[in-house]
């Protein structure tokens, strides 16, 4: 190729360019190309695109057949090798926080680590963690549409699908600048979170009969020696222990009735938290969607909207302490609000 690009017509785009966020599939002699050119973008040789000289990520749009993907096990060495954690499963990624980390290491001041819980365990604050993802995959023009409410279950396929396509994310971004994942937290225990896999609700396996009166009476009792022929009262005193004993086990198997139902209506109560919490996300997502479509209008209203959206859990609470002690938060009954169909458990 000539150094002199007027001589000779230059690299020549697909017909079918993906134009967002700057990424162009490329074809060609590459990077003849870009150093004839003198193109300041950094060029990524594995296929996926290239950055522009504005900083902006590279978007991944799918994945290649041809890439072998990363097993369970490596995907998860590879986590903890990169921000020096102790995940022992794909699952515990739901919490979101080592996605947090990840865009701070390839992108640093596009997220606030101090705002992420690194310690989450419950699926409000692992909300919190991915709505900070999103925050800075918008802030960084990444295309991704990060799936919320099916991450946060920790559900092995969901989770493993994400990290894959993120991991491709990675490469295609690292500089390979170093990094102190630790020192980047300020401090902040990064433990996993728990195994989503164990159910909340399970009775422990602990069996009853070592802690019954029956078990102590056992140990307690001397064995009888043999050829020894025991006397009338002592065997009246043995009926005893037994009536007892049948007393406590029919106590125990009440008890155990009675927890099994308090279980079974807890987890009914769960299942509909859980629906009516996504039925709500669900709309707040379709609103997020609508104001990401009218944002670059300048609209007043569509800019609250998404400093709402995208509100801390403490402004969210100050916010609405604020709004139900004001006089314009009265309104007449027959006007509902989205806040009367919520209904505590």
């Amino acid at each position: 190729m000539k150094s002199a690009l007027g001589k000779k017509k230059p690299l020549e785009l697909e017909d079918n360019v993906c134009r967002r966020t700057n990424v162009f599939k490329l074809r060609g002699n590459v990077p003849n190309y870009l150093e004839e050119s003198g193109s300041t973008a950094a060029f990524q040789p594995d296929g996926w695109g290239y950055k522009s000289h504005w900083g902006m990520a590279v978007n991944v749009y799918s994945t290649s057949i041809t890439q072998e993907t990363m097993s369970r096990h490596d995907i998860i060495a590879w986590v903890n090798d990169i921000l020096a954690l102790n995940y022992t499963k794909v699952e515990q990624l739901c919490s979101g926080a080592a996605y947090c980390q990840f865009m701070d290491m390839l992108f640093p001041g596009c997220i606030s680590l101090k705002k992420v819980k690194f310690q989450a365990k419950l699926e409000h604050e692992y909300i919190h963690n991915f709505k900070l993802l999103q925050a800075s995959f918008k802030r960084m023009n990444v295309d991704k549409v990060i799936p919320v409410e099916k991450l946060v279950k920790g559900r092995f396929q969901d989770n493993l699908d994400f990290i894959q396509w993120f991991k491709k994310f990675f490469d295609a971004n690292y500089d390979g600048k170093e990094y102190d994942p630790v020192e980047a937290r300020q401090g902040q225990d990064a433990l996993p979170p728990p195994d989503p896999g164990e159910q909340i609700f399970n009775l422990p396996k602990k069996s009853h009969h070592a802690n019954s009166p029956t078990a102590g009476a056992a140990k307690s009792s001397p064995a009888s020696k043999p050829g020894s022929t025991p006397s009338r009262p002592s065997s009246a005193k043995k009926a005893a222990p037994s009536s007892s004993a049948s007393k406590s086990d029919k106590d125990l198997e009440t008890q155990v009735i009675q927890l099994s139902e308090q279980v079974h209506s807890l987890k009914l109560a769960l299942e509909g938290v859980e629906k009516e919490r996504d039925f709500y996300f669900g709309k707040l997502r379709e609103i997020e969607l609508l104001c990401q479509e009218h944002g670059g209008e300048n609209n007043d209203l569509v800019n609250r909207l998404m400093e709402v959206l995208y509100a801390s859990e403490e402004h969210v609470s100050s916010s609405l302490i604020k709004s139900m002690n004001s006089p314009s938060s009265r309104r007449s009954t027959d006007s509902p609000s989205v806040s009367d169909n919520f209904r505590f458990v």
